[in-house]
């Protein structure tokens, strides 16, 4: 791959030590590499490649700190086969976290999230979860940091592929985290 690939670097972890430590790993080698914007794509297969150019343009326009892909933005969720189930657990735990994080987000919940050096130098990422749940992490830290956050509609593909995802855990552990926040365990300071 890197012969045909020569600007990709490829991370070879030894160990699986899960979703949030490999995109710490990633974000930090990005910075030491002088990356301007990162992108997580969740390989699921969930979410189009092809929409990239287009969730990059306000990051290059300097119109965003942090862009998300939003599946709910789009009004073909359903019709793009995400489960019922899914769906309406996204948008009730979605208007829960609206509340407490007083945000006005369409969803938290998205596998498509970019983010420009700016966005990854000021969020303490390295400092919050090591869950699954990093990504609505980021969204509400950068936030109270002061980051200008744009969610932008994209489209859904639901297959066959089978998910780990356990969702009433999910949603539960979804809820300790609006308390945690609530406790003020995600207080943390404007860098200077």
């Amino acid at each position: 791959m890197q012969k045909n690939y020569p600007n990709i670097t490829l991370i070879n972890k030894e160990k699986n030590e899960g979703y949030a430590k490999a995109q710490k790993t990633g974000f930090n080698i990005a910075l030491e590499q002088g990356a301007d914007i990162v992108v997580l794509l969740h390989s699921d297969g969930q979410y189009a490649p092809e929409e990239m150019p287009r969730l990059i343009e306000p990051l290059l326009k300097d119109e965003a700190d942090i862009v998300q892909g939003s599946r709910m933005l789009s009004g073909e969720a359903l019709k793009g086969g995400m489960p019922f189930y899914k769906y309406i657990a996204n948008i009730i735990l979605s208007r829960l976290e609206n509340i407490c994080f007083k945000m006005d987000l369409a969803e938290y919940h998205s596998g498509y999230m970019l983010y420009s050096k700016k966005a990854l130098k000021t969020i303490p990422f390295e400092n919050i979860s090591d869950t699954f749940h990093i990504d609505g992490e980021m969204l509400f830290v950068g936030h109270d940091l002061g980051l200008r956050i744009q969610q932008l509609p994209i489209p859904t593909r639901y297959a066959q592929e089978k998910s780990n995802l356990k969702p009433i855990k999910y949603g539960f552990d979804v809820l300790k985290i609006m308390l945690k926040y609530k406790q003020g365990k995600y207080n943390f300071k404007k860098p200077n």
